[in-house]
Protein backbone atom coordinates (compact mmCIF):
# COMPACT_ATOMS: atom_id res chain seq x y z
CA UNK A 1 0.00 0.00 0.00
CA UNK A 2 2.85 2.41 0.50
CA UNK A 3 3.52 2.38 -3.52
CA UNK A 4 -0.02 2.70 -3.42
CA UNK A 5 0.13 6.17 -1.64
CA UNK A 6 2.60 7.11 -4.30
CA UNK A 7 -0.31 8.21 -6.52
CA UNK A 8 -2.43 11.30 -5.64
CA UNK A 9 -6.38 11.19 -5.22
CA UNK A 10 -8.14 11.66 -8.62
CA UNK A 11 -9.75 15.76 -9.08
CA UNK A 12 -13.03 16.53 -8.30
CA UNK A 13 -15.41 19.06 -9.39
CA UNK A 14 -18.57 20.79 -8.24
CA UNK A 15 -21.53 20.94 -10.95
CA UNK A 16 -20.11 20.01 -14.51
CA UNK A 17 -18.23 17.01 -15.40
CA UNK A 18 -15.21 16.24 -17.36
CA UNK A 19 -14.95 16.30 -21.56
CA UNK A 20 -14.75 12.70 -23.94
CA UNK A 21 -10.48 14.32 -23.99
CA UNK A 22 -10.01 14.28 -20.40
CA UNK A 23 -11.87 11.14 -19.65
CA UNK A 24 -9.87 9.66 -22.19
CA UNK A 25 -6.72 10.91 -20.82
CA UNK A 26 -7.02 10.03 -17.81
CA UNK A 27 -8.35 6.55 -18.21
CA UNK A 28 -4.87 5.77 -20.45
CA UNK A 29 -3.17 6.91 -16.96
CA UNK A 30 -5.21 4.45 -15.34
CA UNK A 31 -2.70 1.84 -16.78
CA UNK A 32 0.18 3.27 -14.27
CA UNK A 33 -1.61 2.45 -11.08
CA UNK A 34 -1.75 -0.10 -8.91
CA UNK A 35 -3.93 -1.71 -7.01
CA UNK A 36 -4.30 0.17 -3.57
CA UNK A 37 -4.56 -2.62 -1.02
CA UNK A 38 -2.56 -6.03 -0.81
CA UNK A 39 -4.59 -7.97 2.00
CA UNK A 40 -5.58 -11.06 0.68
CA UNK A 41 -9.58 -11.76 0.18
CA UNK A 42 -9.77 -14.29 2.93
CA UNK A 43 -8.72 -11.87 5.74
CA UNK A 44 -10.71 -8.97 3.60
CA UNK A 45 -13.63 -9.60 6.65
CA UNK A 46 -15.41 -7.88 9.86
CA UNK A 47 -13.12 -9.28 12.02
CA UNK A 48 -9.95 -7.86 10.58
CA UNK A 49 -12.14 -4.48 10.06
CA UNK A 50 -13.29 -4.24 6.76
CA UNK A 51 -16.73 -3.63 5.89
CA UNK A 52 -18.53 -6.36 3.88
CA UNK A 53 -21.65 -5.19 2.28
CA UNK A 54 -24.06 -6.06 -0.99
CA UNK A 55 -27.34 -7.51 -1.91
CA UNK A 56 -29.13 -10.49 -3.28
CA UNK A 57 -31.80 -9.87 -5.36
CA UNK A 58 -34.22 -12.07 -8.09
CA UNK A 59 -34.49 -11.00 -11.37
CA UNK A 60 -37.64 -12.86 -12.53
CA UNK A 61 -37.85 -16.64 -13.66
CA UNK A 62 -37.13 -17.98 -17.40
CA UNK A 63 -37.94 -21.95 -18.58
CA UNK A 64 -35.49 -24.33 -16.42
CA UNK A 65 -32.48 -25.76 -17.83
CA UNK A 66 -29.60 -23.31 -18.86
CA UNK A 67 -30.05 -20.02 -19.98
CA UNK A 68 -32.41 -19.25 -23.15
CA UNK A 69 -31.04 -17.65 -25.98
CA UNK A 70 -32.73 -14.05 -25.40
CA UNK A 71 -33.90 -14.80 -22.16
CA UNK A 72 -33.70 -12.66 -18.81
CA UNK A 73 -30.50 -14.05 -18.20
CA UNK A 74 -28.85 -13.43 -21.47
CA UNK A 75 -30.07 -9.72 -21.82
CA UNK A 76 -29.34 -9.53 -17.99
CA UNK A 77 -25.42 -10.55 -18.46
CA UNK A 78 -25.28 -8.07 -21.36
CA UNK A 79 -26.25 -5.38 -18.73
CA UNK A 80 -23.77 -6.57 -16.47
CA UNK A 81 -20.81 -6.77 -18.67
CA UNK A 82 -21.64 -3.34 -19.89
CA UNK A 83 -22.15 -1.76 -16.29
CA UNK A 84 -25.53 -0.63 -17.78
CA UNK A 85 -27.18 -1.58 -13.88
CA UNK A 86 -25.14 1.38 -12.67
CA UNK A 87 -27.51 4.80 -11.76
CA UNK A 88 -25.98 7.60 -13.26
CA UNK A 89 -27.11 9.89 -10.73
CA UNK A 90 -25.08 8.45 -8.40
CA UNK A 91 -21.93 6.44 -10.27
CA UNK A 92 -21.23 6.71 -14.01
CA UNK A 93 -18.83 4.30 -15.63
CA UNK A 94 -16.49 5.25 -17.80
CA UNK A 95 -14.37 2.85 -19.92
CA UNK A 96 -13.37 1.30 -23.34
CA UNK A 97 -16.04 -0.37 -24.89
CA UNK A 98 -13.42 -2.63 -27.12
CA UNK A 99 -11.17 -3.78 -24.36
CA UNK A 100 -11.06 -6.76 -22.86
CA UNK A 101 -13.18 -7.84 -19.97
CA UNK A 102 -10.76 -8.95 -17.93
CA UNK A 103 -7.99 -6.47 -16.98
CA UNK A 104 -10.04 -4.07 -18.14
CA UNK A 105 -9.56 -0.44 -16.38
CA UNK A 106 -12.55 1.98 -15.48
CA UNK A 107 -13.20 5.34 -14.42
CA UNK A 108 -15.94 5.84 -11.92
CA UNK A 109 -17.14 8.91 -11.32
CA UNK A 110 -18.78 9.39 -8.16
CA UNK A 111 -22.07 12.44 -7.38
CA UNK A 112 -23.15 13.66 -4.40
CA UNK A 113 -25.40 16.59 -3.72
CA UNK A 114 -23.58 18.20 -7.19
CA UNK A 115 -19.74 16.97 -6.33
CA UNK A 116 -18.00 15.01 -8.85
CA UNK A 117 -15.22 12.95 -7.62
CA UNK A 118 -13.00 10.36 -10.15
CA UNK A 119 -12.01 6.63 -8.89
CA UNK A 120 -10.04 4.20 -10.98
CA UNK A 121 -10.84 0.49 -10.77
CA UNK A 122 -9.60 -2.12 -12.52
CA UNK A 123 -11.36 -5.92 -13.34
CA UNK A 124 -9.38 -8.23 -12.33
CA UNK A 125 -11.28 -11.70 -12.46
CA UNK A 126 -14.15 -12.53 -15.13
CA UNK A 127 -16.53 -15.91 -13.51
CA UNK A 128 -18.54 -17.59 -16.00
CA UNK A 129 -19.13 -21.58 -15.70
CA UNK A 130 -21.89 -23.96 -15.71
CA UNK A 131 -21.94 -26.79 -12.90
CA UNK A 132 -24.09 -28.26 -10.42
CA UNK A 133 -27.27 -26.61 -12.29
CA UNK A 134 -25.72 -23.35 -12.01
CA UNK A 135 -24.48 -21.33 -14.49
CA UNK A 136 -23.21 -18.00 -13.44
CA UNK A 137 -21.28 -15.39 -14.76
CA UNK A 138 -19.93 -11.78 -13.51
CA UNK A 139 -16.58 -9.91 -12.82
CA UNK A 140 -14.75 -8.30 -9.80
CA UNK A 141 -12.96 -5.14 -9.86
CA UNK A 142 -10.61 -3.55 -7.40
CA UNK A 143 -9.61 -0.17 -6.53
CA UNK A 144 -6.72 1.91 -8.05
CA UNK A 145 -4.00 4.51 -5.87
CA UNK A 146 -5.95 7.53 -5.69
CA UNK A 147 -10.02 5.91 -5.29
CA UNK A 148 -11.72 7.32 -1.89
CA UNK A 149 -12.11 3.82 -1.16
CA UNK A 150 -9.59 0.38 -0.99
CA UNK A 151 -11.33 -2.96 -1.58
CA UNK A 152 -12.57 -5.30 -4.43
CA UNK A 153 -16.55 -5.50 -5.33
CA UNK A 154 -18.22 -8.19 -7.59
CA UNK A 155 -21.14 -8.58 -9.71
CA UNK A 156 -22.21 -12.46 -10.01
CA UNK A 157 -25.44 -13.00 -11.95
CA UNK A 158 -26.34 -17.25 -11.62
CA UNK A 159 -29.55 -19.14 -13.19
CA UNK A 160 -30.66 -21.70 -11.06
CA UNK A 161 -31.56 -24.47 -13.99
CA UNK A 162 -34.29 -26.39 -12.29
CA UNK A 163 -36.40 -23.38 -10.67
CA UNK A 164 -35.51 -21.31 -14.07
CA UNK A 165 -34.82 -18.40 -11.10
CA UNK A 166 -32.51 -15.66 -12.01
CA UNK A 167 -30.37 -13.68 -9.14
CA UNK A 168 -28.26 -10.83 -9.03
CA UNK A 169 -25.64 -10.52 -6.12
CA UNK A 170 -23.39 -7.47 -5.24
CA UNK A 171 -20.52 -8.34 -2.58
CA UNK A 172 -18.36 -5.59 -1.78
CA UNK A 173 -15.36 -5.48 0.64
CA UNK A 174 -13.91 -2.22 1.40
CA UNK A 175 -11.78 0.28 3.35
CA UNK A 176 -11.92 4.38 3.02
CA UNK A 177 -9.49 4.79 0.51
CA UNK A 178 -7.69 8.25 -0.39
CA UNK A 179 -9.74 11.91 -0.07
CA UNK A 180 -8.83 15.35 -2.13
CA UNK A 181 -9.32 17.02 1.34
CA UNK A 182 -10.67 16.38 4.66
CA UNK A 183 -14.14 17.63 4.46
CA UNK A 184 -15.21 15.44 1.52
CA UNK A 185 -13.74 12.20 3.79
CA UNK A 186 -15.79 13.96 7.05
CA UNK A 187 -18.62 14.07 4.06
CA UNK A 188 -18.17 10.50 3.18
CA UNK A 189 -18.52 9.12 6.91
CA UNK A 190 -21.65 11.34 7.37
CA UNK A 191 -23.37 10.38 3.91
CA UNK A 192 -21.70 7.67 2.04
CA UNK A 193 -23.33 4.92 3.24
CA UNK A 194 -26.65 6.08 2.20
CA UNK A 195 -25.52 6.81 -1.30
CA UNK A 196 -23.62 3.15 -1.24
CA UNK A 197 -27.43 1.84 -0.10
CA UNK A 198 -29.49 3.67 -2.87
CA UNK A 199 -27.22 2.54 -5.50
CA UNK A 200 -27.59 -1.18 -4.85
CA UNK A 201 -30.96 -1.26 -4.15
CA UNK A 202 -31.24 0.55 -7.80
CA UNK A 203 -29.17 -1.81 -9.76
CA UNK A 204 -31.18 -4.76 -9.27
CA UNK A 205 -34.22 -3.06 -10.61
CA UNK A 206 -32.58 -1.79 -13.26
CA UNK A 207 -31.33 -5.19 -14.53
CA UNK A 208 -34.99 -5.80 -14.16
CA UNK A 209 -35.72 -3.57 -16.77
CA UNK A 210 -33.06 -4.15 -18.88
CA UNK A 211 -34.19 -7.65 -18.90
CA UNK A 212 -37.60 -6.84 -20.55
CA UNK A 213 -35.81 -4.78 -23.20
CA UNK A 214 -35.58 -6.48 -26.57
CA UNK A 215 -33.87 -3.89 -28.40
CA UNK A 216 -30.13 -3.12 -28.04
CA UNK A 217 -29.07 0.39 -28.08
CA UNK A 218 -25.49 1.70 -28.97
CA UNK A 219 -23.00 1.27 -26.01
CA UNK A 220 -20.73 4.31 -27.54
CA UNK A 221 -20.36 6.14 -30.95
CA UNK A 222 -17.15 4.66 -32.76
CA UNK A 223 -14.06 5.50 -31.40
CA UNK A 224 -15.49 7.17 -27.96
CA UNK A 225 -15.27 5.45 -24.65
CA UNK A 226 -18.37 4.11 -23.30
CA UNK A 227 -20.56 6.39 -20.52
CA UNK A 228 -22.73 3.83 -18.62
CA UNK A 229 -25.68 3.74 -17.63
CA UNK A 230 -28.10 5.90 -19.06
CA UNK A 231 -30.70 8.08 -16.82
CA UNK A 232 -33.53 5.17 -18.41
CA UNK A 233 -31.88 1.88 -18.46
CA UNK A 234 -31.51 0.70 -21.85
CA UNK A 235 -29.83 -2.35 -22.68
CA UNK A 236 -26.82 -1.88 -25.19
CA UNK A 237 -25.10 -3.77 -27.74
CA UNK A 238 -22.52 -6.28 -26.58
CA UNK A 239 -19.10 -4.68 -26.17
CA UNK A 240 -16.34 -6.59 -27.54
CA UNK A 241 -15.53 -7.13 -23.84
CA UNK A 242 -18.14 -9.38 -23.25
Amino acid sequence: MELARTHAPWPWRFGRGWSEGELQAMLAALSDRPVNFDEPADRMTVAHGWTVDGSHDSLGVEAEGPPEPDGIYQRARQGVINYDFSDPSIVVGHFDPDAPALDRDMLLELKVLGFRFLGGCRVTEVREQTQQGFTVFGFRYDTLAGHIERGFEWFLLTKDHLSGEVHFQIEAHWLLGDFPNWWSRVGFLLIGERYRHRWRVRAPERLRRLARDPAPHRISEPGKLAHRGDPEPHRTEPSSGR
